[in-house]
């Protein structure tokens, strides 16, 4: 979701070939042998494999948002790292073996230093969106989804309107946009401003 949401913003054409992770197609692991999406092949061969990577690489070509002007890195690796484990132990206890509470209380503690970031601004790097709020609100957007009673229970008003102001946005709606699975025989869907 979140590279898809940088290319979108950037205007970087491209082609989205949706994958279901259970029916692999084979052009997908030639292209790539981790299996894991998303990906994303350059004209030059050149593959990117990695979400955050995607989106600093276009926005690296066009950002007219100025979205690497709020580029945390800091933020973004806490996310990346601790947030979205404690995600995981949280969403999969039984696949993890885990304690699901531990993990939720783990993952709230994070949430609340974002909380205490948003008390000076509408946005995790000043009073627009940028790469960090694209970065980390689709991992938040998860953590709230799997008990939002709970949720919406927690001193996290700063963070709710956050994460609220984000997903009613036309880029979140634009992003997640229901695409049919990718069929070889098929032409794939086109994003930004390819032409015919």
């Amino acid at each position: 979701m979140r590279a898809r949401m940088a290319l979108l913003i950037s205007g970087e054409p491209c082609w989205i070939r949706e994958i279901l992770l259970r029916d692999k197609p084979p052009e997908m692991i030639a292209a790539s042998g981790k299996g894991t999406v998303p990906i994303l092949l350059l004209p030059d061969g050149r593959l990117i494999d990695q979400s955050l990577d995607i989106m600093r690489w276009t926005l690296a070509r066009h950002d007219p948002e100025n979205w690497l002007g709020g580029d945390d890195h800091e933020i973004i690796a806490t996310n990346d790292g601790p947030f979205k484990a404690h995600l995981d132990g949280y969403k999969y206890p039984g696949r993890l073996e885990v304690d699901p509470v531990v993990h939720r209380a783990a993952g709230l503690e994070i949430l609340g230093r974002l909380e205490d970031r948003l008390a000076g601004s509408a946005n995790l790097c000043g009073d627009t969106r940028s790469l960090t709020d694209i970065a980390v609100m689709p991992f938040v957007r998860q953590f709230a989804a799997i008990d939002r009673t709970w949720f919406d229970a927690q001193p996290l008003g700063r963070v709710r309107e956050w994460l609220s102001r984000h997903m009613a946005s036309s880029l979140f709606e634009q992003a997640m946009l229901r695409l049919p699975p990718w069929n070889p025989d098929a032409r794939p869907t086109r994003l930004g401003r390819l032409p015919d």
